[in-house]
């Protein structure tokens, strides 16, 4: 690759409410002939929480792999939402179902009218503990995890605890008892980073069941330093294991829960992510993550 060529870069803001807010992902199509190295170095420039890097696959429709400014990462929400929704406006997709190939398998994608959606895995749970009752140290990293958000045990929800939860990425889902000690959090990006590095997360994804609008399960935010994301307005990652523990453990019901994100972050950018659970015999064996999407603009990087 001639490294002085310039790199077309599309920006789509996926998970967008009424059009308006989102989260900006770039996408690189034909990204076939780049190296981890360069892609790594690409999305560096674009300087997007995620780009995506769209390639041919011989197993599903098209390849894709996501690089944050400072690593790869196996699964991305909302660059998935943005690329299918730019593919299928370019004509390279249509409505139903296609696919997409990962580092670590292959996923479906469902194209439903104006919504792009992308599937997860079987959510898998594990509470942190506020004692050590369950023979792990989990006193002392409760108490981390409080401090690194600017917390106390007060501003919890009542009888419910921090929770990884994980449908093919980690993060921490953290209860909070309303809005307003939401929108106050005061993150230590330095500890939550070593929290996340010591439990292979993402990030911190605190949330209140406390919502302006009751078609809302829950109105969340998106710490994610280890990746060198401060904080996110749309995870689509962590929304769809978000409301399958919502449904599992909090008693909401299903099979479709729309999780609110970006209002609370400062500029505010507000987003919806829609989650539609397969339930079996109240188990949740898979789900589909998706939302609508805004091709905003096209820009070019060189490397």
């Amino acid at each position: 690759m001639d490294m002085g060529k310039p790199i077309e870069v599309h920006i789509v803001h996926a998970f967008t409410q009424q059009n308006e807010g989102g989260n900006p992902a770039g996408v690189v199509l034909n990204a076939d002939s780049y190296t981890a190295e360069q892609k790594l170095q690409i999305a560096r420039a674009v300087g997007l929480s995620e780009t995506a890097f769209v390639s041919d696959s011989d197993c599903a429709n098209y390849k894709l792999e996501f690089f944050t400014p400072n690593r790869q990462i196996a699964h991305c929400g909302h660059a998935t939402v943005a690329t299918f929704s730019l593919l299928r406006e370019m004509g390279k997709v249509h409505e139903g179902l296609c696919s997409k190939q990962t580092i670590d398998g292959n996923r479906d994608i469902l194209i439903k009218g104006e919504l792009a959606f992308m599937q997860q895995s079987t959510p898998r749970y594990q509470t942190i503990f506020a004692d050590d009752s369950n023979g792990i140290d989990d006193a002392s990293l409760y108490a981390r995890i409080l401090q690194s958000m600017g917390l106390t045990e007060h501003d919890l929800l009542r009888d419910r605890l921090p929770t990884i939860v994980n449908t093919g990425n980690a993060f921490l889902a953290i209860p909070i008892i309303g809005r307003e000690c939401l929108a106050n959090i005061q993150p230590d990006h330095e500890e939550i980073g070593n929290i996340s590095e010591e439990l292979d997360l993402v990030g911190f994804y605190p949330f209140t069941l406390d919502v302006q609008d009751t078609s809302q399960a829950a109105s969340t935010r998106m710490f994610a330093p280890r990746y060198g994301i401060g904080e996110e307005s749309a995870t689509g990652t962590a929304a769809g294991p978000l409301a399958c523990l919502l449904y599992s453990q909090y008693n909401i019901p299903g099979p479709t829960l729309q999780i609110e994100q970006g209002v609370l972050m400062e500029p505010a950018s507000p987003s919806l992510i829609k989650v539609e659970l397969e339930i079996q015999e109240g188990r949740i064996p898979s789900l589909m993550v998706g939302g609508r999407a805004r091709v905003e603009k096209t820009m070019t990087v060189r490397i």
